[in-house]
């Protein structure tokens, strides 16, 4: 036989489209040609199967080798195709058996001692590849991670001679089974943090209702050890939360089982540009928010990121989405972060202190500020004030809270959420919060008068009234009273101010 036919896989965004590894070998001079839209990584193939083949004690067909990868419209990247190459060209050459090859998808970077290497995107390959009905063979590293896919059925090999004795039936691969899931991953304590009632009190709202947070204060305030607590407060992971962010990073190259049931927390630097942010490239690779995502995004030092960096966040905040659009491709990725962002009050940082130590004028105050837009604000739910800690308690011994108890608070709290409307209440519609989140006649009486007062946006409306209702969760309230909505608007002064 002369053609072979071996199934792989690409990547596109969060999609694994399948791909068609054609070996055909003709009459003719010696020559290997590679055609299907294919980087110059795939192109490179040529030398590593050449090498793994003669290696592993197979013969190179001395013939004219044409390898198509198709459909031929689709780009093709990275060393994952060496794998079903070597296969089909052993397979057209008769060196293989053929019958076995439909059974199963391949991908894998051949080392040119024929060992396999982990590739990238395993899990969401593995994810579209169960639909399929197939098995997929991956180099083991690979194998561990795709195996956690619902329905997966992986097989791990360490090299091609390994692979090639599976099909051959002289020695099977072990089918891979996920391992058992991390129980208690090991966060940050929110014990640690010393006073901070109102802060801890608005972080656990946060975590209760799934809200972006901001807040602001001097240095040394504790901004950012209390956003490196949330993801300890926050509900643990659902099986698909933990899919969805495990094939997110699986793309990036940066998922281990470690990782498994761990909620991300991802911290860029104030110098990241908005592709680093949001994703992009060629091919187009996950950004912060992505790979944040059903986890922390934390910003620090809000103001000193570029402007046009943080209003690509608008999007993605509200859609829980993001496309990237290049003109030869598309990409979508999912962006269900929960963003807390930190601030100074002014540019030297101790605006309001009481030892007096601010000399910023006004003028630079408001600048400094206004880094920040007015549309990205809006969007955000709760805005507090952390001040610097009084002596008392800072030389204190901490009595505070541990994660595990705000954990269950707020684990009960978001239960009651997906019992009623399915998701937590920072994503609820404008009809589902005209369902859910109405108060009762006092507090709209409240509400309205913070609207008229405060020149609230009808945004800041619909978040007033998620964040009212995550309260009386948290409370066990089916009704949002005055007492909520007046907590909640005071979570809206510092934006409105």
């Amino acid at each position: 036989m002369t053609l072979a036919v071996v199934t792989s896989r690409a990547l596109a965004g969060m999609d694994a489209p399948e791909v068609v590894v054609e070996a055909h070998l003709a009459n003719g001079l010696p020559a290997f040609t590679l055609v299907g839209l294919a980087e110059a990584e795939v192109k490179e193939a040529r030398d590593r199967v050449r090498a793994a083949l003669l290696q592993s004690g197979y013969e190179f067909p001395q013939r004219r080798i044409t390898v198509n990868l198709a459909p031929a419209d689709l780009p093709k990247e990275s060393g994952r195709f060496d794998l079903p190459i070597a296969l089909g060209l052993l397979a057209a050459s008769g060196q293989l058996p053929t019958d076995k090859l439909k059974d199963y998808e391949f991908a894998g970077e051949l080392a040119l001692t024929g060992a396999l290497r982990p590739i990238r995107g395993a899990l969401a390959m593995m994810v579209s590849a169960a639909r399929s009905g197939r098995a997929f063979i991956l180099p083991r590293a690979s194998a561990e991670e795709a195996a956690l896919a619902e329905g997966a059925e992986v097989y791990a090999a360490d090299t091609l001679l390994a692979v090639c004795a599976h099909l051959t039936g002289r020695a099977l691969l072990p089918r891979i089974v996920p391992r058992e899931t991390i129980a208690h991953p090991d966060y940050a304590d929110l014990a640690d943090v010393k006073g901070q009632q109102h802060a801890r009190r608005a972080l656990e709202i946060a975590a209760a209702g799934g809200h972006s947070m901001l807040m602001s204060g001097p240095p040394g305030a504790g901004k950012s050890m209390l956003a490196s607590r949330l993801p300890g407060i926050l509900p643990p992971m659902t099986q698909a939360e933990a899919l969805e962010s495990a094939a997110v990073l699986s793309l990036t190259g940066r998922f281990s089982g470690e990782n498994w049931r761990v909620r991300p927390y991802r911290a860029p630097h104030h110098t990241a540009s908005g592709v680093a942010l949001v994703g992009g490239g060629n091919p187009p690779r996950p950004g912060e928010i992505s790979q944040a995502t059903h986890g922390v995004l934390f910003l620090d030092e809000l103001p000193e990121f570029d402007r046009k960096a943080l209003e690509v966040l608008r999007e993605p905040m509200e859609a829980g989405r993001i496309t990237i659009s290049r003109a030869a491709r598309q990409a979508d990725f999912p962006a269900r972060f929960q963003l807390i962002a930190a601030m100074n009050p002014c540019p030297c940082g101790y605006l309001g202190h009481p030892g007096g130590r601010c000399h910023c004028s006004p003028d630079q105050v408001a600048r400094y500020r206004s880094r920040i837009s007015g549309p990205l604000l809006d969007r955000i739910d709760l805005h507090i004030e952390v001040a610097a800690l009084p002596e008392a308690e800072m030389t204190a011994a901490g009595d505070g809270e541990s994660s595990a108890l705000v954990q269950a608070r707020v684990a009960a709290a978001r239960a009651l959420q997906i019992a009623r409307q399915g998701k937590p209440n920072a994503q609820l519609g404008g009809k589902e919060i005209d369902r859910h989140c109405l108060p009762d006649d006092a507090g709209m009486t409240l509400l309205k008068q913070a609207i008229a007062r405060l020149n609230l946006s009808a945004r800041a409306y619909h978040r007033i009234l998620r964040v009212a209702r995550s309260i009386a969760d948290l409370a066990g309230d089916e009704k949002i009273g005055v007492s909520q909505i007046a907590e909640a608007v005071q979570y809206r002064r510092g934006i409105a101010s």
